[in-house]
């Protein structure tokens, strides 16, 4: 009768663990602070060295299944370099983050961060402050209309900007 018990609770001691694993539950409630400066090129030319950073696109943060809010920038940088930058930022935390951009100018849903076909940037730094991921080369980044904040594991859509034209 011991032994059954044994079992039964290292069964539930090891299903425990592979749930929490999987939905990371203190996530809900522990905030990750970024603060990051935008990079700074390093230019050997002065003659580069006078051209200056500018802005490519910018917009606004709209909410998806958790508040999120902020502004996203996409920089070109004076050696040419882009870097995506996220300012003000704020959203929910979670076990699977990602920070994406996506091929078109609106999303409607979960599916159509799924269904285009993404870039992923990488894994997102902290669920609030400013914040910068490179953009590869050979990205044409006019083709992509939107950042989203994507949750990999479960499909979600955190939020998302759709740049201005």
């Amino acid at each position: 009768m011991k032994r059954k018990y044994v079992w039964l609770i290292g069964g539930l001691i090891i299903v425990l663990g592979i749930l929490w694993s999987l939905f990371r539950p203190e996530k809900l409630f522990i905030d990750k602070h970024v603060n990051e400066s935008l990079p700074q090129a390093e230019i050997q030319s002065t003659e580069i060295k006078q051209q200056s950073d500018r802005v490519i696109r910018e917009g606004q943060f709209q909410n998806g299944v958790h508040e999120t809010a902020g502004t996203a920038k996409i920089h070109q940088l004076a050696d040419g370099k882009r870097v995506l930058r996220l300012s003000n930022f704020a959203t929910s935390n979670g076990p699977d983050v990602r920070v994406v951009l996506v091929p078109t100018n609106r999303l409607k849903n979960n599916e159509d961060v799924k269904n285009y076909k993404y870039i992923e940037l990488g894994k997102l730094k902290g669920n609030k402050g400013d914040q910068n991921y490179e953009i590869p080369e050979g990205i044409d980044v006019n083709e992509y209309g939107s950042v989203s904040v994507w949750c990999k594991r479960f499909n979600e859509n955190f939020g998302a900007v759709y740049f201005n034209n």
